[in-house]
This record gives structure tokens, C-alpha cells and sequence, in this order.
């Protein structure tokens, strides 16, 4: 959690986006993303929140993609600091 932003995986909703991703989510609105690309699959965050979450994938892409290594391979995840932090 950054600025208000809860971000979260849920490696077992694949059927949807077929693709590694974070749900971010921020004052009751909700938008999923790619890790690799940092691109937005569905849903919509306030301009600057969207902003945020874009960078933060991009500075923690490798952390993001290890992590989701381990969480489909039953694995706990690693936590990932913020952008306040």
C-alpha cells in the first residue's frame, strides 16, 4: 500500500487477463495491470493514482515477476515496498 493505493495479486485469476498482473485499488475504484508492461487491463484509478501505479510496476518489474513466480508455483510472496516508503 502507497498514497492510498492498495495493490494486490491474485495469481490465480489468470482465465480473465492470461498474464501476470496487480489489482490496484484506490477509494473504491479498481484497476488491474500487466507487470511486464505496466499496461492497464481493465477497470480505471484517478489520472494521478494511475500514474503511480504504472511507475511503481516499472521500478519493481523484476520484484513483481518473482513474486508472481512464486505465488503460481505455491510459494509465498515477498512483500514489495511502496513509493512513499
Amino acid at each position: 500500500m502507497f498514497y492510498g493505493i492498495l495493490v494486490r495479486m491474485f495469481f490465480f485469476d489468470t482465465d480473465k487477463h492470461k498474464a501476470p498482473q496487480v489489482h490496484a485499488e484506490f477509494q473504491g475504484n479498481v484497476a488491474v495491470y500487466s507487470i511486464p508492461e505496466g499496461e492497464l487491463l481493465a477497470g480505471k484509478l484517478p489520472a494521478k493514482k494511475h500514474e503511480m501505479v504504472v511507475a511503481w510496476i516499472a521500478i519493481h518489474e523484476d520484484e513483481l515477476m518473482a513474486d508472481w513466480e512464486l505465488a503460481v508455483n505455491g510459494k509465498k510472496p515477498f512483500q514489495i515496498r511502496g513509493l512513499d516508503q
